[in-house]
């Protein structure tokens, strides 16, 4: 063995067991499992019966509770599933259908198993169940009539619940329930990808067109259980069962099943080798919440969406802590549970996809029209909020202005500052002044007195004297020939005060 593979033994070995699961006497290891479908024997098994936080693995004991009402007679795959608002609140991954949205259960099924949808897993429980607690209280009857022991279930979509685990000795005797129950069901776990409206979505399982063999079944993550995945394969006639859970990410998890395909489609049971319902109980009470090494805060959070899924590459360091304590001669150990063989590795480019179509409503006519209407609805959503915003924006433009004209000084204020105060009905065509008339041909001397009504003051009767002075003085001179008499005045004269008509007042 070679020094730089015994080191990272050591080293795993050594971090491994200064991590205890919680209330666990034991050190915390990724649970692993290969099983025959037909025999139900144990090809290699590492902490199988280990509680651990399942994620959508869940979703493959909801399958399975529905197969079964159907097959009892109480409920049909043709049967509707209406997304409640509750439904439509769960969060993502998920299809995003409007409360009142109904769809076949058929196609429910179709769109947990590849899309991993929350929001049509949760109406499946509350359809098929009467209520989510209705359904888990069915989950759990119907995993203990079929063989597991460790698992508990509190909700149909796995996502997080510290009261909600299972074991992949227990996924593994579902997986085999799943294709020993429901022979013509096995097409479900095998859907490359759906096709919904003009959106293709491809299946979350990575192994899928990836690893010769492969058809089935279902990936699953949460934080608190990492990357996990019940696959499937057939060579040779010959089928097996993975399980591999709390792996940092959806790529190392792929690789791992992948390579424990290989080691159990090369080894055989054999006579002496340990079925299912052998294999030991776990010494652990509860399952341990990985989230401190799947998912660190200085690293984006990992995803679980398809091929090539987007997760954070934890250190060596972390990895050690989920790799396997198994025995130092396993050459398999090293191939499938150390970190650093997982380096510059890639499972093939995925094989072209084939969409199965998938509708909501009874039929595809009934969904394109469904879809046309919501297409509808949308974009009269989506003008009105247009609408509104654009409002708003006017609503603001208009504060904005009559503010600014609160905050201008007013007409008296720019005559006190020196500036001429310009009337709001000011045109650059209107005459500047108007300079009134007064009675008599006389004309203000001032702009002042021009502001001033010359009305009743305007003519002096006989013997009364007048508040107003003459703009000038002046005296009609007589004419220049003897004997010829002055033009009449066209003023009347009062006292003294003398006025011409040939003369003007001062401009």
């Amino acid at each position: 063995m070679s020094n730089r593979v015994l080191s990272r033994v050591v080293l795993g070995l050594a971090v491994a067991a200064g991590l205890l699961g919680s209330g666990a006497a034991g050190a915390v290891t990724s649970p692993i499992l290969v099983v025959e479908v037909d025999s139900g024997k144990v090809v290699y098994a590492q902490g199988a019966t280990d509680p651990w936080f399942p994620a959508s693995i869940t979703k493959l004991m909801t399958a399975y509770v529905a197969l079964d009402m159907v097959r009892q007679g109480k409920v049909s795959l043709d049967s509707l599933i209406t997304i409640s608002p509750a439904a439509a609140a769960e969060p993502p991954s998920k299809m995003g259908f409007r409360p009142g949205t109904k769809l076949t259960l058929d196609n429910a099924l179709k769109i947990i198993m590849v899309k991993s949808a929350n929001d049509v897993a949760w109406a499946i429980g509350e359809n098929l169940g009467g209520s989510v607690e209705g359904f888990a209280a069915i989950m759990n009857e119907t995993s203990a009539r079929i063989g597991m022991h460790e698992s508990r279930w509190t909700n149909p979509n796995g996502l997080p619940d510290a009261r909600q685990w299972t074991s992949a000795r227990d996924m593994a005797v579902l997986g085999r329930a799943l294709i020993r129950d429901f022979p013509e069901s096995r097409a479900l776990f095998s859907i490359s990808a759906i096709q919904f409206g003009k959106s293709i979505m491809a299946n979350h399982n990575g192994l899928l067109g990836r690893y010769a063999g492969a058809d089935g079944m279902k990936t699953g993550f949460i934080c608190a259980g990492g990357f996990n995945v019940v696959a499937s394969a057939t060579r040779n006639g010959r089928r097996l069962i993975t399980v591999v859970m709390g792996q940092p990410s959806a790529r190392e998890r792929d690789l791992k099943a992948a390579d424990l395909f290989d080691h159990g489609f090369s080894q055989s049971a054999g006579w002496t080798a340990q079925t299912l319902d052998a294999l030991p109980s776990s010494s652990i009470s509860e399952p341990p919440d990985m989230r401190p090494y799947i998912c660190d805060k200085r690293r984006p959070m990992p995803v679980d969406e398809g091929p090539g899924a987007i997760a954070s590459q934890a250190g060596n360091e972390n990895a050690s802590i989920l790799a396997a304590a198994a025995p130092v001669g396993s050459a398999l150990a090293f191939a499938t549970l150390n970190n650093g063989s997982m380096k510059g590795r890639a499972l093939p480019p995925r094989a072209p996809l084939q969409p199965i179509l998938v509708w909501i409503g009874r039929d595809p006519a009934e969904g394109a029209i469904a879809l046309n209407e919501q297409a509808e609805a949308e974009k009269a959503e989506k003008a009105a909020k247009l609408a509104e915003l654009r409002k708003a924006k006017v609503e603001a433009a208009n504060a904005k202005r009559e503010a600014s004209r609160l905050t201008r000084p007013d007409a008296k204020s720019k005559a006190a500052s020196g500036k001429a105060a310009v009337p709001a009905s000011a045109s650059a065509y209107a005459p500047v002044e108007t300079t009134p008339v007064i009675a008599g041909g006389g004309k203000p001397s001032t702009k002042a007195e021009a502001g001033k009504k010359p009305a009743g003051k305007t003519v002096a009767k006989p013997g009364q004297k007048t508040s107003d002075k003459p703009a000038a003085k002046a005296e009609a001179k007589p004419s220049a020939k003897p004997g010829v008499k002055p033009a009449k005045s066209a003023t009347r004269t009062s006292g003294n005060n003398k006025t011409s008509a040939a003369s003007s007042a001062e401009d």
